[in-house]
C-alpha cells in the first residue's frame, strides 16, 4: 500500500501554512512534503511534526529568490556560493524535521548550454557529497515545460544518464508522474525500469494537475503497479485540489492508515 505524503504547499490551503500540519494529520495523513519549508524557523517546524507524529517526507532547498521568477539556481553559471548557501540552510532544516531526502532545483536555463550543463553537474556532485556527509539523499526532479516554461531539467533520460554517470548512490530519481506523463508517458513500465533509481514519487491528475482520480491516468492501476515494483518510499500528494482539500479526499479513503 502506497504510502502517501501531503503536499502543504498546495493541499489544505483553507488555512495557513503552520495550521496545515495538523489539517493533513486530522485527515488520515502520516506524513507531509512541501516546497519550501523556510518560512517557519527549524526549532518549531520540528515542534509541530513530533506533536503530530508526522513524517516529513521531502522538501527543496532554496530555489534562489522564487518572487523574483527563479526556479532553482543549480543550472546558472555564477551561482555556485548560492548553491552551498542554500544546502546549509536545507541541513539545517533537514536535521530538524528528520527529512531524509532533499530536491535540488535546477532553474531556468538551456539545456544545450555547455556553461549551464556545466553548472548543473558541478552543484548536483556538491550538493550530493554534502548530504552524503550526513546520510541524506539528493532529489533530482524532471520537470514538463507547460508547467515550468524553460526549466533546465525538463528529460528522464537527460536526469537518468546524469545520475548513472555521477555515480553517488544518495543521488537519486524524483519521478513525479504528473510530469512523466506530460513529458514521455509509459508510466506503469517506466517506473518499473528506473526503480534502481527512483528515491521519491509525486502525483496528480492530468491534464488538470487535481485530485489523482480520472482524466487521463488510472491511478489505481499506478498504485498497484508501483506496490508490485516493491518500491517503499513515500507518495507525494503534490496536487491543487478542485474545491475544498477534504471534500476531494474520496480517493485516500481506501488507503488511510492513521486511526
Amino acid at each position: 500500500m502506497p504510502n502517501f505524503a501531503a503536499n502543504l504547499t498546495m493541499m489544505f490551503n483553507e488555512v495557513p501554512f503552520a495550521a496545515r500540519f495538523e489539517a493533513a494529520a486530522a485527515a488520515g495523513f502520516e506524513a507531509v512534503e512541501c516546497l519550501f519549508p523556510y518560512g517557519i524557523p527549524a526549532h518549531q517546524l520540528s515542534q509541530i511534526l513530533k506533536s503530530l507524529d508526522l513524517k516529513q517526507a521531502i522538501f527543496n532547498l532554496p530555489p534562489g529568490d522564487w518572487d523574483a521568477g527563479e526556479r532553482g539556481i543549480a543550472s546558472a553559471p555564477g551561482r555556485f556560493e548560492d548553491v552551498k548557501a542554500g544546502v546549509e540552510l536545507g541541513l539545517e532544516y533537514a536535521e530538524a524535521t528528520g527529512a531524509t531526502r532533499l530536491h535540488l532545483m535546477a532553474g531556468l536555463a538551456d539545456r544545450n548550454d555547455p556553461a549551464a550543463v556545466a553548472s548543473y553537474r558541478r552543484a548536483v556532485e556538491y550538493v550530493a557529497g554534502r548530504l552524503a556527509e550526513h546520510d541524506l539523499i539528493l532529489l533530482l526532479e524532471p520537470i514538463n515545460g507547460r508547467s515550468m516554461p524553460g526549466y533546465f531539467l525538463n528529460d528522464f533520460a537527460f536526469a537518468e544518464r546524469l545520475i548513472n554517470e555521477i555515480g553517488q548512490s544518495n543521488v537519486r530519481l524524483q519521478f513525479d508522474v504528473f510530469h512523466r506523463q506530460i513529458m514521455h508517458g509509459d508510466i506503469a513500465k517506466s517506473f518499473e525500469r528506473l526503480l534502481p533509481i527512483v528515491g521519491h514519487v509525486q502525483i496528480a491528475s492530468v491534464p488538470s494537475r487535481h485530485e489523482p482520480a480520472g482524466e487521463e491516468l488510472n491511478y489505481p492501476f499506478i498504485f498497484s503497479a508501483i506496490d508490485a515494483t516493491g518500491y517503499d518510499g513515500f507518495v507525494g500528494c503534490e496536487y491543487n485540489p478542485k474545491g475544498n482539500t477534504l471534500d476531494g479526499l474520496g480517493w485516500f479513503e481506501p488507503f488511510k492508515r492513521r486511526q
